[in-house]
């Protein structure tokens, strides 16, 4: 009987032409499906490979053969890990497909905000050129920024920022402050110390209980006025609420956004009637590059496991390849 992989959305031809390759394959894709269809396919899925579906004890009840939990990108706070860890089932995820096309996106935020891209782009369309309202542009050379979370992203981050004479300070508390330092970046011990210097702030860490709403309202009011705030990690990292006070009273100077605490979120959103702010549709990763790397990657972490091989590069609960 043939393996049935479920794909929640068409996979780029990259990793498709890995599954197509194979005769001893079923695959079922899917078109971003609600969670009763997700269900529904997942009962009989001995694999899933999923965008931002949730992999929780309810989707685990109905899926009895699922072997294999393979996530498009790095991030897994859509899958419940224990749960998939007490059934053995390995999690896996794209380390180091995406590092390269989130960070160059991050620089782009962050520019857009510095240069108050859409600001311009706006006035010239409307007829308009020299005669514009002060466009309140900065340098980022010599700006302090603070990179949060030192992972695979943030580190090339962190290296892109210096390459513009950025100084950089860099709080991760998964890593010593002597590798930060030896790395020659600045390390931060503490989050609001670190605001209250920074001139821009880039978050690039995962979400968790510990890091949900990090930038709240103290947060803000501890950051140094004038700054400018770049989030390509996960939306409820950031308190919106907070993030929209801080925008109108004049706190920041902008912010650049690929992740919104609600996703997808509606034309009401109060960030959108902002002109300091630059959204994009958490699509960071999503360069032509990239998403050749995500899939095939994605691909092969669902052919490992079936072969019997699980890489514990590529696995959030490596602990079970160990067992």
């Amino acid at each position: 009987m043939p393996n049935r992989i479920l794909l929640c959305r068409r996979l780029h031809p990259a990793g498709q032409a890995l599954l197509d390759a194979r005769s001893d394959l079923d695959i079922v894709t899917l078109h971003d499906p609600p969670v009763e269809q997700f269900h529904q396919h997942l009962s009989s899925a001995d694999a899933v490979l999923c965008w931002l579906e949730k992999v929780d004890q309810a989707a685990l009840a109905v899926a009895p053969r699922l072997k294999v939990v393979s996530r498009y990108g790095v991030g897994f706070d859509t899958v419940d890990i224990s749960a998939c860890t007490a059934r053995d089932i390995p999690v896996m995820v794209t380390n180091g497909a995406n590092d390269l096309s989130v960070a160059e996106h991050a620089m782009m935020l962050m520019l857009a905000v510095a240069r108050r891209g859409l600001d311009h782009h706006r006035h010239v369309a409307a007829g308009g050129w020299w005669d514009g309202p002060d466009p309140r542009m900065v340098d980022l050379a010599g700006r302090r920024v603070l990179v949060v979370g030192y992972g695979r992203i943030g580190s090339r981050v962190a290296s892109y920022c210096r390459a513009f004479r950025m100084e950089v300070m860099v709080m991760d508390p998964g890593f010593h402050p002597a590798r930060i330092a030896a790395d020659g970046f600045t390390p931060v011990r503490d989050l609001h110390e670190g605001l209250r210097q920074a001139d821009v702030v880039t978050l690039h860490c995962p979400l968790s209980p510990a890091t949900r709403h990090l930038m709240d309202e103290a947060a803000f009011a501890a950051l140094k006025p004038g700054a400018i705030l770049v989030n390509t990690a996960r939306g409820p990292i950031v308190s919106q609420a907070a993030l929209v006070a801080a925008l109108r009273g004049g706190r920041l100077q902008g912010a650049g956004l690929d992740v919104l605490e609600v996703e997808p979120s509606d034309a009401s959103n109060p960030l959108f009637a902002l002109p300091n702010v630059v959204v994009s549709p958490h699509n960071a990763a999503s360069t032509e590059e990239g998403l050749a790397r995500m899939a095939r990657q994605a691909a092969q972490n669902i052919l490992d496991v079936l072969d019997g091989r699980r890489d514990p590069a590529f696995m959030v609960n490596a602990e079970i390849a160990r067992a």
